[in-house]
């Protein structure tokens, strides 16, 4: 709803509910906008995607926050490749 009264970027976090469909009402109802009013959709339950996404976004104007952001994204696959390493070493 957001989408259709500001013109400000939106982006739907879709929630897991308790009910049987498992998230598909919120994630259907967000990627059902209609067009002219764009809606980025992230993982369902995922705020942290979401708030990284805004980030993105503002490192675009920000030197800054740009190295925070590739910082952040080595020390992700620097954890992954120690995790495969780890696991490679184990067999």
């Amino acid at each position: 709803m957001v989408a259709s009264i500001r013109p400000l970027p939106a982006i739907g976090v879709p929630i897991k509910s308790l009910i049987p469909i498992n998230g598909w009402d919120p994630v259907l109802s967000i990627l059902q906008m209609q067009g002219g009013l764009p809606v980025v959709t992230v993982a369902l339950n995922g705020a942290k995607n979401a708030g990284i996404l805004v980030a993105q976004i503002f490192s675009l104007n920000s030197d800054g926050l740009q190295e925070k952001i590739v910082k952040y994204q080595n020390n992700l696959r620097d954890k992954v490749i120690g995790k495969s390493c780890k696991i490679s070493s184990s067999r």
